[in-house]
């Protein structure tokens, strides 16, 4: 069995980290079997050095290595790529095509970004984990394949399995072993040695000399939180000696190439629902409730009065406001109205606490009073949830009704009827 350092010299790897040297320990030990293994770690860590370690050191090396980007290839064509397709079973399908399982026959698969695989092609995949059976596209014979499967990803797969993103049979049955590459900014012994490997090389590769860094851009470049990783690190390298006439780099002229998005410093993050955002279904729903109840106690209100006295011109005189918000304002009222809309120095509103209106509480009495309580999965009645809406709108544009109706998807002369209804 070979060693770890000598691992590291046939296959590029730089770095002492212990965390990284425990995963490459892990991978000479899991090369000899046939078991799946499941390499995390966020990108740009460099996890495609570790299926090439595997199926080097296993008994596998003399046939075929493939690696596929699952999430470079579209939804509708991986099952395809994947298992191959018969002639005719899509639309360009104008012949018989292998697909890389059965091509690889023998060898070892390399699945980088496992976890963009669509769940139809993730119950295929899990077939071939369980039996190293598989149908192509279009097909309906069952064929064999013994192939090595190492996949890997940047994914949280816990928090996908969670999401029913990915399946969990299929991520136990693929990550038998799991070996995690650590991001480069828990190897902070690792990353002015990667530098200088890269200045270096990129020195030879372009005919320059090799830019070096001064004391303060080392320390800078240690504190960097590199969120790109290895491949990050690598591309601010290839700039800086392209681009940089001086090569010498000073601790400014770093600071240059890195973007602002990479400090250390804590960020905070809004998880809280906008009390504007009226885009979920129940908000919608609780509005067009809102409106048609109103509405419907109204109407009950003036059918009461109508059944108890029997006189239209009587019920009409006693009733004159009701009859007026349900059928509209008169001439004094619109006046009024438009007064206070076009009144620029109006006070705030000030909104008091929501009382009980006596007549809606007779109304209750009535025989028809379960037309009044809608049930709702929460405590509050639908005209508490109405009010509480209104008064959050007008507190949020200080009392501006025009601003308030907008958002509320109701038009400025409802919004006032509402805050006459409530007494606000």
């Amino acid at each position: 069995m070979e060693s770890i350092q000598a691992i590291k010299q046939r296959f590029g790897i730089i770095g002492n980290s212990p965390a990284l040297n425990r995963a490459i320990e892990k991978a000479i030990q899991v090369a000899p079997t046939d078991i799946s293994v499941l390499v995390t770690g966020e990108s740009g860590v460099g996890k495609e050095s570790i299926p090439k370690i595997i199926h080097q050191l296993s008994h596998r090396k003399h046939n075929k290595y493939i690696a596929v980007n699952c999430g470079a290839i579209p939804e509708g064509t991986i099952d395809s790529e994947l298992f191959g397709h018969e002639k005719g079973a899509f639309t360009g399908a104008t012949q018989t095509r292998e697909g890389y399982f059965e091509v690889a026959d023998g060898g070892t698969i390399f699945l980088d970004e496992v976890g963009e695989l669509p769940l139809t092609t993730q119950v295929r995949l899990l077939r071939v984990l369980e039996n190293g059976e598989f149908l192509k596209v279009g097909s309906s014979k069952v064929q064999k394949t013994n192939v090595r499967i190492v996949a890997a990803t940047n994914v949280n797969m816990f928090e996908a399995i969670q999401k029913e993103k990915f399946r969990e049979d299929l991520f136990y049955r693929l990550s038998t072993v799991d070996i995690h590459l650590p991001p480069l900014r828990e190897r902070q012994e690792d990353i002015h040695l990667l530098f200088r490997k890269f200045a270096s090389d990129f020195a030879l590769k372009y005919k320059m000399p090799t830019v070096k860094l001064t004391d303060n851009a080392i320390q800078i470049l240690l504190k960097y939180r590199w969120s790109g990783n290895i491949r990050q690190l690598r591309n601010i390298a290839e700039q800086l000696s392209v681009l940089e006439q001086n090569r010498t780099i000073s601790a400014s002229t770093l600071q240059s190439y890195l973007p602002t998005s990479g400090t250390n410093l804590p960020a905070v993050i809004k998880t809280s629902k906008s009390e504007s955002d009226f885009s979920s279904e129940r908000e919608i729903l609780y509005k067009v409730l809102f409106d048609m109840k109103s509405d419907l106690n109204d109407l009950k209100k003036l059918t009461m009065e109508l059944m108890k006295h029997g006189n239209v011109k009587d019920v009409e005189k006693n009733n004159e406001s009701l009859i007026q918000k349900i059928y509209g304002n008169d001439d004094e009222e619109d006046a009024v109205y438009e007064d206070t809309l076009d009144n620029t120095n109006a006070e705030v509103i000030s909104i008091p606490e929501h009382a009980t209106n006596n007549d809606e509480t007779t109304v209750v009495q009535d025989k028809y009073h379960f037309a009044e309580e809608v049930e709702e999965e929460e405590t509050l009645s639908l005209q508490d949830k109405e009010l509480e809406l209104i008064k959050k709108s007008l507190e949020r544009h200080s009392g501006k009704r025009k601003l308030a109706a907008a958002e509320l998807g109701i038009s400025e002369r409802t919004l006032y009827r509402k805050i006459k209804q409530y007494d606000l």
